[in-house]
């Protein structure tokens, strides 16, 4: 699941920008100093690409008593990718992995027919101020995959392509972007980069991916004639070279990827094509059929009523 439940987001304003299909303005949530904006789902778009849950995390600072505690709870159907840029946490899961994950790193975590994991602040950190900023998205697993055994991978900062090129700087992390191609193995075609506009720098996002949009993280862009600040979802019209530009620089994530071609069911941490398939995956969480989670064994996040 994500850190920290969330409100739905709410769509933006009506577009003059004919490329962009949707502007979505996510809702923030304040959950004791730490504030989580969701852009993804929406009622209007649950999907782009694979990409069927998008969070951001912070920028905060979590002071000693507010740490990270998300207890062991279940997921199906999806993959998770963590991706910080600042802070860490220690994710441990049923596979037995225990690991810190750090800014920069990538960490995928394919449920398929069922994974448990708990994602908290390192011991070795609590009882001092620690900043914490960073992204976490799912990944639908597409028609005949999402029932695959479970598996976890991280990939180092170190071994993903950097881009710098005219003004634009950053990293691949799933996927390939203008020739440069992340070592990250997904399910299906995933598109997934951290970009960076240095001020009066221009982006060119290619047709390549069959669904795109950007989140923008800090500063302001122009596509066309609009413009967009901060905390901004906007998903293109296939088909269309989209070009960015932005005045006085900009953070933004890129994503998309293969359309699923089928319709998906999310409840709580649940995704699947079927929704007798998410009535199972309540039981089984409910009967305390999943595995535990090695280490994290005495808590849980019980199976929400209704």
């Amino acid at each position: 699941m994500s850190f920290f439940p969330g409100n739905d987001p709410q769509p933006g304003d009506a577009l003059a920008c004919d490329a962009i299909e949707t502007l979505i303005i996510p809702n923030a949530k304040d959950i004791g100093g730490f504030e989580v904006r969701r852009a993804l789902p929406t009622a209007r778009r649950k999907l782009v690409g694979p990409f069927i849950f998008f969070d951001r995390m912070g920028p905060a600072i979590l002071r000693g008593d507010m740490m990270l505690d998300v207890r062991p709870h279940p997921h199906i159907g999806l993959s998770t990718v963590t991706y910080l840029f600042d802070g860490k946490i220690r994710h441990r899961d049923s596979l037995g992995t225990e690991m810190v994950i750090e800014p920069g790193d990538v960490n995928l975590m394919t449920a398929g027919r069922g994974i448990v994991h708990s994602e908290r602040s390192p011991e070795e950190l609590r009882g001092n101020p620690m900043s914490m900023s960073g992204l976490q998205t799912w990944l639908a697993l597409p028609d005949g995959q999402e029932e695959i055994a479970p598996a976890f991978e991280n990939t180092a900062r170190t071994d993903l392509p950097e881009i710098d090129a005219e003004g634009i700087t950053g990293r691949v992390i799933i996927g390939s972007f203008h020739g440069w191609k992340s070592p990250v193995r997904t399910a299906s075609e995933t598109l997934y980069a951290d970009l960076r506009l240095a001020p009066g720098a221009t982006l060119q996002i290619p047709a390549d991916a069959e669904e795109r949009a950007i989140y923008i993280l800090e500063g302001e862009i122009n596509v066309l004639s609009d413009r967009f600040v901060a905390d901004r979802l906007l998903a293109f019209r296939p088909g269309d070279e989209i070009v960015i530009s932005s005045e006085r620089g900009a953070h933004l994530m890129l994503f998309g990827g293969a359309s699923l071609g089928t319709k998906r069911y999310i409840w709580w941490n649940f995704v699947s094509s079927s929704q007798e398939r998410i009535e199972q995956a309540k039981e089984e969480w409910r009967t305390g059929r999943f595995d535990i989670v090695p280490g994290d064994e005495e808590e849980f996040i019980p199976l929400p009523q209704g």
